[in-house]
């Protein structure tokens, strides 16, 4: 059997290799390595840099290692979630970061592959998951979660409107076992005339499931923080998100550093001993372009957030 294809189109890979063109030498992170485009395009712009290259999938990793082998010499790479990035580094003698990149959400090629069951469009399995040697899958969502639970699910994470009658529907049509068999029960909940618009109408409910699945903003603050941490002044993060609710949590965890956690009121000097350790990085494109959007439909929804790391300077100097 062939081994399984991992060619992709990194996401705003040109403003990624621009937003972090200034950082200094060393090492830059790849919280999400993935088919590795992005950290193929930062190695191939610099030679003084190293990638550290995080990623639960373990097909994702052997994928990488093929795209970059011109460069192994400059690449380490670690099978985990990225809120496990202090354990990360010291398995790789990394002490500190030169750079950070999360690029979150689902690669294509994990998409594009039926058995792995992230797709609407391919039937397969209910799995989803991103670590394939995790015991919790898709199925266990789908077909034991309360019809509560998988409604609060389905709204908080797909930002579905329709959450409830999509709730119901799964509830009733148990057991469900394919993919395609969830994709129609879905579609069929929906309004007719709300199929019509957003794209496929079961997209954001196996969204919500998969970030269930896999725990991805239940980590995500936690890692944001301590690649924040792990960095040096002039050192650079970036993230690139999906969702509404990754890019809120990347705003908020940007805003505490750049606050400090700060709650005086802003009319009025610090006086709480808030330090802020970043800034927020200006005049970096925020959306892809729509050339991009148009060649590239994972890119669609994608926003980039960039800040810098500074010394830390207590607030109230600032």
């Amino acid at each position: 059997m062939s081994e399984p294809s991992f060619d992709h189109q990194p996401v705003m890979r040109d403003e990624i290799v621009d937003a972090l063109s200034p950082v200094p030498s060393g090492v830059v992170l790849d919280a999400t390595l993935g088919g590795a485009g992005h950290s193929e395009a930062l190695l191939e712009s610099r030679d003084d840099i190293r990638v550290l290259g995080l990623d639960r999938d373990g097909d994702a990793l052997a994928a990488a290692w093929r795209r970059l082998a011109p460069h192994a010499d400059r690449v380490m790479t670690q099978r985990c979630r990225f809120d496990e990035l202090d354990e990360a580094m010291r398995a790789n003698d990394v002490e500190q970061l030169s750079g950070a990149l999360f690029d979150l959400g689902v690669s294509s090629p994990q998409l594009d592959r039926a058995e792995r069951g992230f797709s609407y469009r391919n039937d397969g399995p209910l799995d989803m998951r991103m670590d394939t040697d995790a015991r919790w899958s898709a199925d266990d969502v789908v077909n034991g979660y309360a019809e509560s639970e998988l409604a609060d699910v389905i709204r908080r994470y797909g930002d579905e409107r329709f959450s409830r009658r999509i709730a119901a529907a799964i509830v009733a049509a148990r057991p469900i076992e394919s993919t395609t068999r969830l994709a129609e029960v879905i579609t069929t909940a929906i309004p007719a005339p709300a199929r019509r618009t957003g794209g496929h109408p079961a997209k954001r409910t196996f969204q919500a499931i998969r970030i269930e699945v896999n725990g991805e903003l239940d980590a995500l603050p936690d890692a944001l923080d301590r690649a924040i941490d792990a960095l040096v002044p002039g050192g650079r993060l970036a993230v690139l998100s999906y969702h509404s609710g990754e890019d809120r949590i990347a705003k908020e965890r940007i805003r505490n550093a750049e606050t400090g956690g700060c709650e005086c009121p802003p009319e009025l000097p610090c006086v709480c001993g808030a330090v802020q350790t970043v800034r927020v990085v200006r005049g970096i494109r925020k959306r892809p372009t729509a050339d991009e959007q148009a060649s590239n439909r994972r890119a669609t929804s994608a926003r980039l957030r960039v800040a810098e790391k500074l010394e830390p300077t207590p607030r109230s100097e600032a």
